[in-house]
């Protein structure tokens, strides 16, 4: 920023200087009626010669200018795209942004701040500078033509700022609309397979063209109402700079004002307002970017701050973790997703959450892990708030399994690995066949987020790249959110096994009687709580008996 304003005070320098040349030098042979004449420079030839030199310099200048402000955008879309990503991770289950939207924003939204950076932003800061500089000139040449212009350049930033509250709302609702566009596409994409089975594919045609169409309607009005503010502004700037030059043409003419005065005037007026036109013109390329930028803070933004000197989480197999009172309520959500969760989870215990479907169990798992704060209510860990804790060394003591477990393009085997990325190829295999996986060949090939694998060999790959965790890098928690759904009786209870020959905690999300018949305790959570205290209490009977 302090390059490119130094370049602009520069670049206004040497206007004033063309200016003067030029002043000079049309005066000097008009006035002599010939291209030698007596003045600062002797000839005409000389004035072109130093003419050349100073638009050499200025185009010099402008290249600097460019040059300055694509690095700084090039700088601050990495900062910003680190700092998305950066929060994104640090919030991986955060529902209000989808992944269309991050990629909209973090790819051709954040591209569109070159605009801001390398159009508007250098030109807002001459902006500042070289009407002032041209106007404190022209005080000292031509007292009234400076007044005409110190009443009349005021009125472009006002018809700026009118129009800009214009195109921002116009912009934002472009983006919004644009947002949808994306999130539409890629849904489609994402169930076609089941559209196409059921024989619905083409019926999304006219939702996807209804959407589409009013994508293109809203990137028009925004097309046009940028060309009509460009010239109401240029409009604005040509009758501001007429009216300097027919009072001028009358001074001359009746001899109150030289001729190289009037020329010197004439040809900075111009330039006195072609910065701040300038600003409103480029104003349209930034409008993009910052609406980008502005969606790209929101989702930075809404990441709560780690502690400034986060503690070191206790070992969890000696530790408890307890619920206490915990309420998370989304913003503009109708009811809390989890309402007034309590329990407490002794060392070594394995413990099952039971509740209708969106009663708020993954929710609470969410909490645990650290990816949700809780509204209300705390969660502690050997008696210190989850919230002053350092989440990611919490989170390097627990292995979780996911309802739909993330997969990376590769082989089962570097699935797994992911477990504990040292381990070798036998511990792999023991591990996989520990949980049920003996059919699956650790080099069989593997697709972007794991496509070729079914829902139950996707859980099976998981619950052994958990397992992993546990045994090699030591992790001390187990979560698991429905680890043997669609799974059969056979290999559902192999995996069973392979949960309870961990001896560490454990808490699980399952409807599935085998899982429930594991936990020491169960909690339910959700509306319900009190319908299910019944069943509840039978399942702790029926796996104190098993036990037993």
């Amino acid at each position: 920023m302090v390059a490119v304003a130094l370049t602009g005070i520069a670049n206004a320098g040497c206007i004033i200087v063309q200016a003067w040349l030029i002043a000079h030098a049309v005066s000097g042979v008009f006035g002599s009626r010939s291209t030698v004449f007596a003045g600062p420079l002797p000839s005409l030839g000389a004035y072109i010669g130093v003419l050349g030199a100073v638009f050499t310099v200025r185009a010099g200048l402008s290249w600097l200018s460019s040059w300055l402000a694509h690095r700084a955008s090039a700088s601050v879309k990495s900062q910003l795209r680190t700092d998305l990503m950066t929060a994104r991770l640090a919030n991986p289950r955060d529902a209000s942004t989808t992944s269309s939207t991050l990629i909209y924003l973090a790819t051709q939204g954040l591209d569109a701040l070159d605009g801001y950076f390398a159009k508007y932003l250098p030109q807002l800061v001459m902006a500042a500078f070289i009407p002032l500089l041209i106007l404190a000139v022209i005080v000292g040449q031509d007292t009234e033509s400076a007044i005409i212009i110190a009443i009349t350049l005021p009125l472009i930033p006002l018809f700026m700022a009118l129009i800009g509250i214009a195109t921002r709302e116009q912009v934002d609702r472009r983006l919004k609309y644009q947002t949808r566009l994306a999130n539409h596409f890629t849904d489609l994409v994402t169930g076609l397979p089941t559209l196409q089975v059921f024989g619905r594919a083409r019926g999304q045609l006219t939702g996807l063209k209804h959407v589409e169409q009013r994508s293109r309607i809203e990137t028009m009005k925004t097309l046009r109402l940028a060309f009509l503010s460009g010239g109401v502004l240029e409009l604005l700037a040509t009758l501001s700079v007429a009216l300097v030059a027919v009072t001028v043409g009358f001074r001359v003419v009746d001899g109150a004002l030289d001729l190289t005065t009037a020329l010197f005037v004439l040809v900075l007026a111009p330039e006195a307002y072609l910065p701040v036109r300038m600003v409103g013109v480029h104003f349209h390329d930034s409008a993009d970017g910052a609406a980008a930028a502005d969606s790209v803070f929101r989702v930075i933004e809404a990441v709560e701050a780690p502690p400034a000197a986060p503690l070191a989480p206790p070992a969890l197999m000696t530790s408890e973790i307890v619920f206490d009172h915990v309420c998370v309520h989304y913003p503009g959500a109708d009811r809390p997703s989890l309402e007034d969760l309590s329990f407490t989870m002794r060392p070594g215990d394995v413990l099952a959450l039971t509740g209708p479907s969106g009663g708020g169990k993954s929710t609470a798992l969410n909490v645990l892990m650290g990816f949700v704060q809780p509204t209300s209510g705390s969660v502690r860990v050997g008696g210190i708030d989850l919230r002053d804790l350092d989440l990611a060394a919490w989170r390097r003591q627990i292995a979780w399994v996911d309802q739909n477990p993330g997969m990376l393009r590769g082989t089962i085997g570097s699935n797994v690995a992911i477990g504990y990325p040292q381990a070798a190829q036998s511990q792999l295999r023991e591990v996989l066949d520990r949980a049920g996986g003996q059919d699956l060949a650790l080099d069989r090939p593997l697709a972007d987020d794991g496509e070729g694998l079914s829902a139950g060999e996707r859980r099976r790959v998981a619950l052994a790249r958990a397992l992993l965790r546990i045994e090699l890098d030591e992790a001390g928690l187990l979560v698991l959110d429905e680890p043997t759904a669609g799974l059969d009786q056979a290999t559902e209870a192999q995996a069973v096994a392979a949960v309870r020959g961990t001896g560490v905690g454990a808490i699980v999300i399952s409807h599935r009687e085998a899982l429930l018949r594991l936990a020491d305790e169960m909690v339910a959570v959700g509306a319900h709580r009190g319908l299910e205290s019944s069943t509840v209490s039978s399942h702790q009977e029926a796996g104190n008996g098993h036990r037993e």
